[in-house]
């Protein structure tokens, strides 16, 4: 890589068997925004043997930010020499393989932020996206019985899932809506779809 290249945006990857032992306080330290993929230790070579595990880290600078500046971060941590984006979108995704099914995939939600991190600064949802993430929200509104919409806030806040609060925060209504509907319907009980067998009786 051409060492007078500057970027505002730039991705490594680290190893934890090589890293310093505090090498997420580290980051902290520096005061950029960083994204933190979850552990791929699941990935393949294409021998079909195992990758060593290791995680993909995005760093934001607040300016453009040059090749050796980035590279003595990356030196400091004993890992190899970090990657200029061209845009964050595509490697935030790229954390948990989104758009490579034939790659081992990885949960969204254990993606971790340092320093006020958050995808949405980087470009706006496609409606498309927007809707999806509605879904998602949904199936998780179901999944852990959510039936205050100021619970499902603190949850997604408390997760730091960034991107779903931005889209619950401008969904209020929507949300509420749902979420109110959901907590005076009829409690139906779970049944085994193969059997029929009630897995979780009807509250009395």
């Amino acid at each position: 890589m051409a060492k007078n290249i500057k970027k505002r945006n730039w991705a490594f990857v680290l190893y934890p068997e090589s890293a310093p032992a505090d090498w997420r306080e580290q980051l902290q330290k520096t005061g950029l925004q960083c994204a933190i993929s979850p552990l791929h230790d699941k990935d393949m070579n294409p021998d079909n043997t195992p990758k060593k595990p290791h995680y993909h880290v995005i760093l934001t600078y607040s300016g453009p930010t040059s090749y050796n500046v980035v590279k003595a971060l990356t030196d400091g941590f004993n890992q190899p020499i970090p990657q200029a984006l061209e845009q964050v979108r595509g490697y935030y995704r790229y954390l948990t393989h989104k758009d490579n099914p034939e790659k081992a995939q990885y949960d969204e939600r254990e993606i971790k932020t340092i320093n006020g991190f958050n995808i949405a600064d980087f470009s706006e949802l496609t409606r498309s996206e927007i809707t999806q993430i509605k879904k998602t929200l949904q199936a998780l509104i179901r999944q852990y019985d959510i039936v205050e919409y100021a619970q499902l806030m603190d949850f997604l806040q408390d997760e730091e899932m960034n991107v779903e609060y931005e889209v619950a925060s401008n969904n209020t209504l929507f949300f509420d809506r749902y979420i109110g509907s959901r907590r005076h319907a009829p409690r139906v009980p779970k049944c085994d779809p193969e059997t029929g067998e009630v897995i979780e009786k009807k509250e009395s």
